[in-house]
Order: structure tokens, then sequence, then C-alpha cells
């Protein structure tokens, strides 16, 4: 027996204390066993961390692995109920507690819980054993089938732990957790109903399921107490409730908010919900949700936040959302670090690719503003049988683990397409634990889905008037940091790299300079297309990726580096591309303005000087002498063509149409480099020492009057004292300097990172070196954390601040229409007239085509009534890779004769304005070639090129999948 305490529930982190052993052996789970010689680690750990952008993905070690933990349960808890919650494991896991099996988890993706209240010793000590098996073949031990998504394409394997694990006490009677794997059980449902945006008023619903494990019939008080993001209490409201003994019931609370702070993009406003259920006994289980309010819609092909258009601007990021020689395990603070850099780029959505991100992620987008595409988990095709069950069942353990986050405003329900059964299935789970949320669930491509609630192809230009279309993956090109240009050392010639699949690197192999300038081409296609353009319009895309990743890689490095910052989240020039064009919900603040590039050459270069604005005109000036206006294409490239470098000051300011000045940057040549500089940087809550808080330090080579020196590769040695452990950073090199504590900057910086060690505290001071340079030495303090028993309240994750930097941003100006897409009531055509409604029917895999000879090579649209004509937008098959000489008639009169050029999607014909009712386009000769369609995705596929047919050699055909006709305002 064990004294029972009037108690209020508890959860602790139980992270702290494990031991670790590689490869399978014999008795680990019992308790008997001795673990004295194993390694100790503190959780979150991958056991293969330090493989991290070391080895490629398909080399990542695979082993059977152990974590042992001894424990000791503190005396001022309640010890009625006691769960494990398990974050995640990599990619199977046992567990077993005094040597007796618990359970098993094996999707390797979401969050599981064990109950352990029947084999857990209320008064001596524990042991708990988990296996973990993160074999790349991995089968489910019930079925033998392997899981889709444990995949050495996409999913790094960083194995066994590497995410938190948690410990909660609780009374017998209890508000469940989300833990639906294993427990079988939902937790807390917060959201709200008829929510007033410009009234700042919602009802608010709160909904806990409640079990009574105790052997009577209990009543009491549900509760609900509402906390603003200062603390402040704001509701509190409660109801009796009584529930039999053996019952699962759902409670459900609710009352009127007003003066409502809704969360919006960029501004992560969370309240604190804390839901209690009084015992007769008068314990309290006690459950804290960190959530927000906000209002959506998705609808005329668009994407509606808080009663607003937003056009999607965003990164498919790697779940794994890795940091060098660390993983995914990174301190709560560093991932609000990266993910923020996200919203600093003036990205709104990140879509995590293939499987569900960690919880840590998932409420780090909540603190920063930053919405979440969610994927359950899967690889690049639908599936049957058990393969599509285990989709299904990570879809509802995600729904029902992520319900109450505000930043999810998407569940993704497959990378490929899926059948409209398999749509419709996702859809019930989504309507069944998650129906009040305002999130959307559709799947990639699902251009004709009428159950998808949202689709769009991977990077190419998807238009719709009916649910929003979101490009999922676009701009594929790679480019490492350190390659500024061909005029800079190393001298990175653009495309310059090895064979890929026996293709060359040219169309991808970047260096800074055009990986910028591809930035402005790629998002210029999904912008000329916004909303307000039209019935049909795109919602936006995603841009792969945000930070070099440790996944499939084409260039010499083993990592991907198609990020907008490496893998220390160090910008990319590409970075401060999409800042100037993201900027608004629709329409960019036309102040935005970045110059590509540096200004530290060798005497006598000339070379092309590029301007990023969002202003109509850009002047260029050297030592203040104006060399000339900068020729604009692509809306916001400006280039000023064969400038020769002079030292000094290269500067650039921006105009509006009338010619008032917007903004000016300017950058200045560095002298020799004279001195390092650190700055460290750790989270605003403080520095804990819990074993895995951290110290990022970024380290310069500054000249004489502290500028940094853009060129510089200075070789830097580190040093450092106390209690942390080093994990380096990275660089191009030799095993990519992955642990290394002597590493080069490259364009003039780097950064490294620290971890704290468990229960160690006190300061800590770093010292770098580089031969010729001045040093530089920074130190900081360690704080110690709270422990009980071995179990603590992981300090670096409380209190964390959320980013209010863009404001609530309910004034923001309304939707600005620019087009005005005019009706089309029938079409003729010279062949097939059957299929003519096809070129205008909303539908972009369907198609109009003629049957192969010039002379019927035509198809006339007939509008609902006369007009003003202005553009057209058409996507013709082969769009990729043909170009069509057409010519467009109105009301029988030629208009214009035109070639087209290839596009990710939509050609614009742009026509003098001429008022008709009839629209005729023409092939007037055969169509050709333009580029070659070898495009291919990483594994090797052949990248879309439109409909399913292959009109290469079929010199007289016109096809023409959508066309929309338009009148400018």
């Amino acid at each position: 027996m064990y004294t029972i305490y009037a108690q209020d529930s508890k959860v602790y982190s139980l992270n702290a204390e494990w031991r670790l052993h590689i490869g399978d052996i014999k008795d680990a789970e019992k308790e008997s066993f001795n673990d004295s010689t194993w390694k100790q680690v503190t959780l979150p750990h991958a056991w293969n961390e330090n493989e991290s952008f070391a080895k490629a993905i398909h080399e990542h070690s695979t082993n059977i692995v152990w974590y042992r933990k001894h424990l000791i349960l503190p005396k001022d808890v309640p010890l009625d109920k006691v769960f494990l919650e398990f974050e995640g494991a990599r990619q199977g896991a046992e567990v077993y507690l005094n040597g007796q099996f618990i359970g098993r988890h094996e999707n390797g993706v979401m969050a599981f819980g064990m109950d352990i209240s029947k084999a857990i010793k209320r008064t001596q000590k524990n042991i708990i054993a988990v296996r973990t098996d993160n074999s790349w073949s991995y089968r489910e031990k019930a079925t033998n089938s392997t899981f889709q998504w444990n995949d050495r394409n996409f999913n790094a394997n960083y194995g066994g732990l590497p995410k938190n694990v948690w410990i909660h006490f609780k009374p017998r009677v209890y508000q469940t957790l989300p833990l639906f794997s294993n427990l079988g059980t939902t937790g807390v449902y917060t959201y709200a109903k008829n929510i007033d945006v410009k009234k700042r008023k919602l009802d608010l619903f709160v909904e806990s399921q409640v079990k009574n494990e105790s052997d009577q019939a209990q009543s009491g008080k549900y509760s609900v107490e509402v906390r603003d993001a200062d603390g402040k209490l704001v509701k509190e409201f409660s109801q009796p409730y009584s529930i039999a003994s053996g019952q699962t019931k759902i409670l459900v609370a609710k009352a009127q908010l007003q003066n409502v702070n809704f969360w919006n993009w960029g501004y992560g406003y969370l309240y604190t919900i804390t839901t209690k259920i009084n015992n007769t006994d008068n314990t309290n289980d006690i459950v804290e949700t960190k959530t927000g309010f906000r209002k959506t819609a998705f609808s005329g092909g668009m994407v509606y936040l808080n009663d607003q258009v937003l056009m999607m601007k965003g990164y498919a990021q790697r779940t794994s959302n890795e940091w060098p020689a660390v993983g995914l395990s990174v301190a709560p603070w560093l991932s609000d670090f990266s993910n923020r850099l996200m919203v600093e780029s003036n990205a709104n959505l990140v879509r995590w690719m293939h499987v569900t991100p960690w919880k840590q992620d998932v409420e780090s987008c909540d603190r920063v503003g930053l919405m979440q595409m969610l994927p359950a988990g899967d690889s690049e095709k639908d599936v049957t049988g058990r393969r599509w069950e285990q989709r299904k069942e990570v879809m509802r353990d995600a729904i029902i683990y992520y319900r109450n986050n505000p930043s999810v405003l998407l569940y993704e329900s497959g990378n490929e397409s899926i059948s409209e059964e398999h749509m419709d299935e996702m859809k019930v789970i989504r309507d069944q634990y998650d129906p009040h949320g305002g999130r959307a669930i559709g799947s990639r491509e699902m251009l004709d889905s009428k159950i998808a609630e949202y689709g769009g192809e991977m990077l190419y230009i998807n238009k719709s008037a009916r649910h929003p279309m979101i490009a999922t993956e676009y701009m594929r090109d790679e480019a490492l940091r350190k390659y500024w240009d061909e005029y800079t050392y190393p001298y990175h010639k653009n495309g310059e790299g090895p064979l890929y699949k026996g293709n060359d690197a040219s169309d991808y192999n970047r260096n800074q300079d055009s990986f910028a300038i591809e930035a402005v081409y790629r998002w210029y296609e999904y912008y000329k297309v916004r909303p307000g353009t039209g019935d049909r319009v795109s919602s936006g895309g995603l841009n792969i990726i945000f930070s070099d990743s440790n996944t499939h890689f084409r260039g010499k490095e083993n990592y991907r580096r198609s990020g907008e910052v490496d893998a220390m989240r160090i910008p990319k020039d590409a970075f401060y591309a999409h800042q100037v064009m993201w900027n608004g919900w629709v329409e960019p603040d036309p102040k935005g303005l970045h110059i590509v590039g540096h200004w530290n050459y060798a005497e006598g270069t000339i070379k092309d000087v590029h301007v990023i604005s969002a202003g109509e005109k850009v002047d260029l000036f050297i030592n203040e002498k104006k060399i000339g206006e900068g020729q604009r294409s692509l809306e916001f490239l400006f280039n000023f063509p064969n400038v020769k470098f002079e030292k000094g000051t290269l500067k650039a300011i921006s105009y509006d149409a009338s010619g008032n000045k917007l903004n000016e940057k300017i950058l200045r040549t560095a002298s020799e480099p004279y001195r390092l500089k650190l700055t460290y940087q750790h989270g605003k809550n403080g520095l804990y020492a819990d074993g895995n808080d951290m110290v990022l330090v970024e380290v310069e080579v500054l000249d004489k009057e502290g500028n940094r020196c853009p060129t510089a590769t200075n070789m830097i040695d580190f040093k450092f004292t106390g209690p942390m452990e080093w994990k380096g950073g990275i660089a191009q090199g030799s095993n990519n300097f992955i642990l290394a504590e002597s590493l080069p900057v490259e364009a003039g910086v780097n950064r490294v990172l620290l971890r704290t060690l468990y229960n160690q505290t006190g300061e800590v001071k770093l010292t770098a070196h580089a031969n010729g340079l001045l040093s530089d030495e920074v130190s900081w303090k360690v704080e110690p954390i709270i422990i009980n028993n071995g179990l603590f309240e992981k300090s670096s994750k409380l209190n964390l601040p959320s980013n209010l930097d863009r404001g609530e941003g309910l004034s923001e100006s309304p939707l600005k229409v620019k087009r005005i897409t005019l009706p089309i009531k029938f079409a003729t055509a010279g062949a097939n007239q059957d299929k003519v409604v096809a070129s205008f029917d909303d539908n972009e895999l369907s198609d109009w085509v003629n049957d192969g000879k010039m002379q019927t090579a035509w198809i006339e649209y007939n509008l609902s009534k006369t007009d003003f004509i202005d553009e057209i937008d058409v996507k013709l098959n082969n769009f990729r890779s043909r170009a069509y000489p057409l010519e467009i008639y109105i009301d029988d009169k030629l208009v214009t004769d035109i070639v087209t050029k290839t596009t990710l999607g939509y050609y614009t014909i742009t026509l003098p304005r001429t008022k008709g009712q009839k629209v005729k386009i023409k092939l007037k000769g055969a169509s050709y070639t333009a580029q070659e369609n070898l495009h291919a995705e990483i594994g090797g596929k052949r990248l879309d090129d439109g409909v399913s047919r292959n009109d290469a050699n079929a010199k007289g055909t016109l096809s023409i999948i959508e066309i929309d006709i338009h009148k400018k305002l």
C-alpha cells in the first residue's frame, strides 16, 4: 500500500539521466540488468545525432538501441494514475517497466502514450527500458508491413528517442491526454464559434475528455480559466459534472469572450486555458492548453485569415528541421529562432514535408506567428491496404495532438494526389476530431477533386475559382552560401557541378547571385496570377526548402543546399529577395529593397549589379555618382549591366511611380580583415542546465571600421571552458567540419553551437583566434534547474516570448482587384467540338486539343457580352517545353501575333485594349521544342509538362488546358 495525498495533478520532464547502449543486448529490459557502464545521455537525444550533416541521409546509421532510466517517484504528486508521454521515437519502440512489457509504438513520427499505473512501484526504484529500432526496412510487428515514409530520400534518420519524454501524475478522475495511440484518448479541445473580428468577440467552447477510474460515481466542478498573453485572468466559468465509475465522458463549457486579441501572421498572440476537474476528495486534475483565436475561410481559390485575403508565401521545409551534429533535437528557443527567421523573410506558411513535425516545432510556430501545413505520413504516391490504414492512423493522432494549435491551418493527406475515396476518409477523420477548428484538409495535386478543400501541384502554376491552389515545392535549385558569384573566390561558375543521374548541373547548381535572381523568376509566375487578378487565381506557393537540409542532394556536398539560409540559419541573398517580394498580404510593401551580393572586388572587375525592389524605379550610385536607372523585369528585378567596380559605396535608391523616394540601401567596401567578433545568443527566458538548452555563437571577420569582410575565409580556432558540450557548426571541407573546434568563416561569417550538461551550472567562456587577426572572447552563465527525484520542469520551454513584430494586422487594406475575368458563354473549334468546354472548365487535368492538322488548330470563345479585352492567360500543353506561334483575333480582327515562351503554367498574352465579344486563338505555324524537358525530381522521376499526352511530334497540334480572358482595371 501507499499513502494517498490530496494533491493536484503534475507533469514533469522525464528527459534526465538516461543510459544508452548501441546494439541489441539480452535481458536489457530486466530490473536486475547492470547498466552502470552504459553512456549517460539527456533526452531528447538521437543516438546517431553526430551524423547530422556528416553523413548523407542514406548512410545514416541504423541499429537496435536501448535506453534505460532509473526512477523513484516523488511524494508530492498524486499517484493514482501515472502516464508516460513520448513525443516520438524512431522508428519502432518497445517500452518496458520493471521488466514488464508495457507497449509498442512503430510509426516513427507521432507522439504516443503509455499507462504505467499498474506496473509502477510507488515507493521503490523503477526501471524504464526502451528498445528502439531505426532500421530503414523496419516492419510493423503485427502485419509485417513497412511504413511508406521510412524513406532514405527525405526522412533523415535520427534514431532512438530524439524528442521529449514526459511523465504525468493524475488522480483517479482525470482529464485524458491527447494521445490516441496506445491510450485511445483525446484530451482537451478548444475552439471558437461566432467569431466577429471587427467587434473582437467570439464564443469559446472548451471540451475535455474525462475518465473516472475510481470504484464509485464522482461529481464535482469542471472549471475553465482563460488568461491572456500577460497572464491576466480574462474569463472564468464553470459547471457541475457527474460521472459514473468506469465512464469516459466529454465535458463541455462555453462562454463569450470580449476584446479578443486575434492570432495572426507574425503575431503569435496566445492565451492560456486552464481546465480543472475538482474531485470529491478536493484534488484537482489541472490541464493547461496554450491556444490562439483566429478566423479562417477557404473559398474562391483563396485563403482568408481574420476576414482578409492572404496569399500563401513560404517554404516546404524538411520536418526534421535539423542542425549540424544535433539533428532535430535542438533547444526550444532555437526552434523559435529558426521558425521566426521564416517570418522575418516574410513567409506566412510552412509546409512540413512528408511527416508530421514534432510538438516543439508546432508550438514554436504558434509563438512566432507562422501558419502550418501539417502532413501525417506518406511518400510520393497513394497506397492501399495496411499502408493506407497507417496513414489514416497518423492523421488521426496528429489532428488530436495539434488541434488546439492556432498556427495549424491546413492538414495534408498526401505528398501526391490520393483517390477521392481516400480523400473522403481523411476528411471524415478531420470532421470527427476537429470539426470546429477552421482547418482545411487536402493533398498535393487534387486539381479536380470535389472533396479536397485545397490542392496544388509541386512547382507548377495552378489557378482555381474553387478551393485554393498552393504550389507545394517550387524552386528546386541549390546554392552553397560561400559562393557569392563568378568574380569572388572561390569563383563558383553558375551551373558548375557534378552530373546527377546523367543530367548536368546547369539547371540547378547556382551561386548566390543567380540563386537570388532565380528566386525572383520563380515567385513572379505565382505573383502575376495572385488574388485580385481574376476569377481564377493562384493562392501562392512554397519554396523548397528554408534551411539547408541533411536530405537528398545533387552537388558535391552530401546535403541539400536549397535553403534560403544555410544549416546554421545564416541567410543567403535569396532570403532578402523573398523579404522584398513577400512583405504584404497580397501586394508587397513598395519600400522593400535589396542589393544582391557584396561590394569587394578586384580593381577593374566589371559585372552586372542586380537590385530587388518592390518599387517602380531604382537608381544606382557609386560613391554618390549616379551610374544609371535599372532595367526592370519580372516586377521586382532591376538590372544594371556592366558596372565597373570602384572602392567605396554602392547605393540603390527606389522610387514610386510619381518619383517619390521610397528607400535606399548601401553596400560598403570593407578594408583588410582586422579582428574577430563573437556574438552569442540563447533563449530570452534564460539558459538552463537541462542537458538540452543551447547557445548559438556567431563569429565574424571585421575590418578596422567594424564592417564585415564579405570575402573572408579565415580559419577560426575556438576554445572554451565551462559546463557545456561542444557541437560546433558546418563549413565546406573534410567531413563538413562537423564537431570540429576549428572551422573557417564563409563569406566572412559562421556560427557554432554549444549544449548544456544536465544539472551542471556555472560560467562558460569561449574564445576565438585566427592567424593575423585580433581575437575575441564571450562568456555567459548556465542557470540551475529545480529537480524532484530526477524529474524537473523544463524551464527552457517555459515563458518563451511570442513574436508580435508584425502587429495584429486587422486593419490591412482590402484586396486590390487588378483584372476582371470576362465570362465565356460558349466556344467553337476547328476540331473536337465536344471537348471545347475542357479549355475553360476550371479543371487543369483536362484540355481541348485539335486533330493535329494546321487548318483545324483554332478555337473561338464567345463572351457573355461585348467588353474591353486586355489580357489572356492561357495554359498550353507541354507548357514547360514547347513554344506556340499564335494569332489572336477579336471579332475577326487580328490584334496580335506572338510566339509563346515556356512557363511553369500560364502564359500571359498582353493585347492592345480592344472591345469585342469573340476571341479567337489560332496556331499560325508549327509549335516547336523551345526547351528540352529534362527536369527530373531527385529520385529521377521526370517532372510533369501538362496533360498526360505527348504532343511533341504533332506539328499542327494546338492544346489548351485552361484559358482566362481579362479586362484590366
